[in-house]
């Protein structure tokens, strides 16, 4: 008896860990669980389905990046239906992307809403027209309601340090960076982000070189968000004649200009200047 009563001494630790653990049927099922939570991570971090805003870009954008508003007016659904998946996007899966598929996400959906602002109001000769189109219109985006102005501002340019998003966001004006054809995405949105450069400052809209009055004329939109070029772009000495922001923006646009221009650049000693902005409608 004595020695029964000591076996169930040393047993009684033993029977005690296992019944806090669940036992051994438990433990099975708490690697499942895992599992199931680990496989809802992946899920949720599952890149933004763009199928149908690339069919609308091929469809009714040409090769200029002019929208042909009246057909997409006449067959809207298709982009009524994708800017519903916008704003029905989750908090915890935006937050679950990287921050280019959060970039590219903010950018297709600002081109895409302005889009939708448009075909609601037109024919318009142009989106200052619509009013409190970009600072009192709201849509759901990733499950808050935004302005424009606040993805732009409040998002995009507050919260990342990337300020290429300026040749993407587009606002239907014709000196506005051409739309795209097609959907920015995480994986491409640098490749993406340089190949816009390259085509706005390639514009006269854009950039271009008064030799003759040595003067470089860059797009409004250089004036407005020239701060934004900054910290990426301002840490060299400032070129002759030049102030840091004017620096950080020819910086910049250097790498996307051709040899000429470069050169041209390079030298210092001319003005920087900005270019009226156009603001009738993007239309074909």
């Amino acid at each position: 008896m004595k020695n029964q009563f000591k076996k169930l001494l040393f047993l009684f630790p033993i029977i005690i860990i296992l019944s806090s653990c669940g036992g051994f049927n438990n433990s099975t099922n708490t690697v499942a669980e895992t599992q199931q939570i680990q496989g809802a991570t992946t899920t949720s971090a599952k890149p933004f389905n763009y199928q149908n805003y690339n069919s609308i870009l091929k469809e009714y954008v040409n090769d200029q990046g002019l929208v042909d508003y009246k057909k997409l007016k006449e067959n809207r659904q298709q982009l009524d239906e994708f800017n519903s998946t916008i704003g029905a996007v989750t908090t915890s899966t935006y937050n679950s992307w990287t921050d280019s598929e959060k970039i590219a996400f903010l950018i297709n959906a600002y081109n895409s809403l302005t889009l939708e602002s448009i075909i609601d109001s037109y024919p318009t000769k142009s989106i200052r027209r619509i009013p409190g189109v970009w600072k009192i219109r709201k849509f759901e985006v990733a499950g808050e309601k935004m302005t424009l102005d606040h993805i732009e501002h409040q998002v995009l340019r507050k919260e990342f340090n990337e300020p290429g998003i300026h040749v993407a966001l587009v606002c239907a004006a014709i000196s506005c960076p051409p739309l795209r054809k097609e959907a920015y995405t995480g994986k491409q949105l640098e490749k993406q982000l340089d190949d816009q450069a390259k085509n706005f400052l390639g514009n006269s809209q854009g950039f271009r070189i008064d030799s003759q009055n040595n003067v470089v004329y860059f797009s409004s939109i250089f004036k407005w968000f020239g701060q934004d070029f900054e910290k990426n772009y301002g840490q060299t000495e400032n070129i002759n004649g030049l102030n840091k922001t004017e620096t950080s923006i020819v910086n910049y646009a250097r790498q996307y200009v051709n040899s000429n221009a470069q050169i041209f650049l390079d030298k210092g000693g001319y003005k920087v200047k900005y270019s009226d902005y156009d603001w009738s409608l993007n239309v074909q």
